[in-house]
């Protein structure tokens, strides 16, 4: 299969994960986009490093950024959810316009 189809895939991925962090109110909801963003970041990387591979010698450079990237998202997962559960323990509610209100 040819790698620009990767590319596609990733960028129809990256503007679902763009229009639902700019449209939706939910915390949960924005987190999960932009976890679908950094995915399809991920796929970009390694579908750039299949293409600049040549004679056969594989280029891992887009799998290793990529690896980093899901060590990056997954402490990004665990304070994320740690700062929804807190405002949704204060305020009973996990809307991303509740989160204004804990600046006071």
């Amino acid at each position: 299969m040819n790698p620009d189809n990767y590319l596609y895939l990733a960028a129809v991925l990256f503007a679902i994960g763009a229009a639902g962090v700019l449209l939706r109110r939910s915390a949960i909801v924005v987190f999960m986009c932009i976890e679908l963003m950094l995915n399809a970041a991920n796929l970009s990387f390694v579908s750039f490093a299949r293409k600049q591979s040549s004679g056969g010698i594989p280029n891992l450079d887009g799998q290793v950024i990529a690896f980093f990237t899901m060590v990056v998202a997954a402490a990004e997962v665990v304070v994320g959810l740690a700062i929804i559960m807190m405002i949704f323990r204060s305020r009973r509610s996990a809307s991303v316009d509740d989160a204004a209100l804990l600046r006071r």
